[in-house]
C-alpha cells in the first residue's frame, strides 16, 4: 500500500523523466585552455562613473547645506554673540540664545513631522526651561532681560509680584455676614 501523496508521486515521475531524457554531459578541459581564456579577454571594469567624470566644482555648486548643519552654525554664532566672556557657558544670555535656536529648529521639525510626540515633549520642556531662565534674569537685571528678549524676538511675559489674599479678592463682593 502506497502512503505517499499524489503530489509527491507526480514529482517523482517528472524527476525520473527528466533524468532519463537528458543524461548528464561532463566534458574535461585542460588547465591550459582555462588559463589562456582568461588572458585573452580582460574583464570590464565595474565602475558606474569613470574617475575623470566627477568634478569637485560641480558638486559644491549644487549642494545646499543640510538643516542640521545650518542649525549648528546658527547655534555657534548666537552663542558667541551672547556670551559675556571668552569662557562663558553658563550665563543666562548664553543659555537663552542657545535654547532659542534649538526651539526654532525643533519647531520647524515638528511642522514637517507632526506625529513626533517625543520631540514635542522635548520642545515643551525646552520652552519651560527657557521661561524659567528668563524669569530669573528679570529678577536679577531688567536691562539685560529687555536686551535679550528684544534681540532674539522672544515672546515672554515677565512674572508680576505675588498678590496677597486681600489684594487678589479685593474686586469681588464681600461675603455676607451671618
Amino acid at each position: 500500500m502506497n502512503h505517499e501523496s499524489p503530489h509527491t508521486i507526480l514529482h517523482k515521475q517528472c524527476f525520473a523523466r527528466q533524468c532519463r531524457s537528458s543524461p548528464l554531459a561532463v566534458t574535461m578541459s585542460s588547465v591550459d585552455n582555462i588559463v589562456d581564456a582568461d588572458d585573452e579577454e580582460p574583464e570590464p571594469e565595474d565602475f558606474i562613473v569613470a574617475a575623470g567624470e566627477l568634478d569637485a566644482s560641480d558638486m559644491t555648486e549644487d549642494a545646499e547645506p543640510s538643516g542640521p548643519y545650518m542649525h549648528s552654525q546658527r547655534l555657534a554664532e548666537l552663542r558667541t554673540t551672547y556670551r559675556r566672556s571668552e569662557t562663558d557657558t553658563g550665563s543666562p544670555e548664553y543659555q537663552v540664545a542657545g535654547m532659542t535656536e534649538r526651539i526654532s529648529y525643533l519647531t520647524s521639525h515638528l511642522k514637517s513631522n507632526p506625529k513626533d510626540f517625543s520631540t514635542r515633549r522635548g520642545l515643551v520642556a525646552l520652552v519651560n526651561k527657557r521661561r524659567r531662565l528668563l524669569n530669573f534674569l528679570v529678577k536679577e537685571d531688567v536691562a539685560r532681560y529687555n536686551a535679550i528678549v528684544s534681540a532674539l524676538g522672544i515672546r515672554h511675559k515677565a512674572p508680576g509680584r505675588v498678590e496677597s489674599r486681600e489684594e487678589k479678592y479685593a474686586n469681588f463682593p464681600k461675603q455676607k455676614s451671618k
